[in-house]
């Protein structure tokens, strides 16, 4: 009867050896041509990559050499500037700081911070009343310090045709200028008590203030804990020549007006009529890098 059960079973067993047979084959088939498929597809990316990483190195190449011709051509060309400034003004001096971001080949967008002090015309230093007593402004009231913070353009009127040459732009920014008075003090003989003190101006020290009896200025480390701003805004033009030897380096000069409108007036002097317009010419000599 078991010889019998096993004969039957026999061929179900056959036709089942034959069916994994049949699938173990061609499972293997698909995973070769699974395998084949992903070898060329990582062949292929291996080689696109490949072509991608030399397509780059030749466009780098190729834009360091057009970099190299424009400077021995002497055109200045960078993506960003960083320049520091000093001034002298037909009022006073001052210092700035610049970012230059270029936009096209002749156009530059700047944003810039400049610190100066304005004096007025009349201002004259004398000697103290005795031989320790620092020198001092008779009438001055207040140091009067600019602070502008603008944005504008740089405009390339002329490139410099080789390394030795200049640029010559054009410069153009406005914005906001905060005033800054700090209250001048002095060193005087008070009459009354005839002792020495520091005062700045106030109606019931005046008479002391631009009396006989003034010693010489208290110094620079007075004031600076009594300033208070005085708002404003701002427009500035200026020719500026470049005759830095290569791109990379900032070296020159520039030569320009600007006009300050306060939106009240600023006492400097006594004796002078107080004003809310200033206006002044300037020269400063810059210095920074480009990238």
């Amino acid at each position: 009867m078991i010889k019998s059960i096993h004969c039957s079973l026999y061929p179900v067993y056959s036709d089942v050896q034959k069916f994994n047979t049949y699938y173990v084959k061609k499972l293997s088939l698909i995973a070769i041509v699974v395998l084949f498929a992903m070898g060329a597809a990582a062949q292929d990316s291996a080689s696109s990559r490949l072509m991608s990483k030399k397509e780059r190195k030749d466009a780098r190449r190729q834009k360091i050499n057009e970099l190299i011709r424009q400077a021995e051509e002497g055109t200045l060309i960078y993506s960003k500037q960083s320049i520091f400034g000093v001034q002298l003004r037909t009022n006073g001096y001052g210092a700035f700081y610049e970012i230059g971001r270029m936009k096209t080949n002749r156009k530059t967008t700047i944003y810039r911070i400049d610190l100066t002090e304005s004096k007025n015309h009349k201002e004259e230093k004398l000697a103290g009343g005795n031989f320790f007593g620092n020198s001092f402004i008779y009438g001055k009231i207040n140091y009067f310090y600019p602070l502008t913070i603008g944005v504008g353009q740089q405009y390339i009127l002329g490139q410099k045709g080789n390394k030795n040459g200049v640029a010559v732009s054009a410069i153009y920014n406005g914005g906001v200028s905060l005033g800054l008075l700090r209250p001048y003090y002095i060193n005087a003989m008070d009459p009354q008590t005839n002792e020495e003190k520091t005062i700045k101006y106030t109606t019931e020290d005046s008479a002391i203030f631009v009396g006989p009896t003034i010693t010489g200025g208290a110094g620079f480390g007075k004031g600076w804990s009594e300033i208070k701003v005085k708002p404003g805004l701002f427009a500035k033009a200026a020719m500026r020549f470049d005759f830095g030897r290569f791109n990379e380096s900032v070296n020159a000069l520039e030569i320009g007006v600007s006009a300050e409108y306060y939106f009240s007036k600023i006492p400097i002097m006594l004796f002078q009529k107080d004003k809310n317009l200033f206006i002044q010419a300037h020269l400063a000599y810059l210095f920074g890098k480009r990238k």
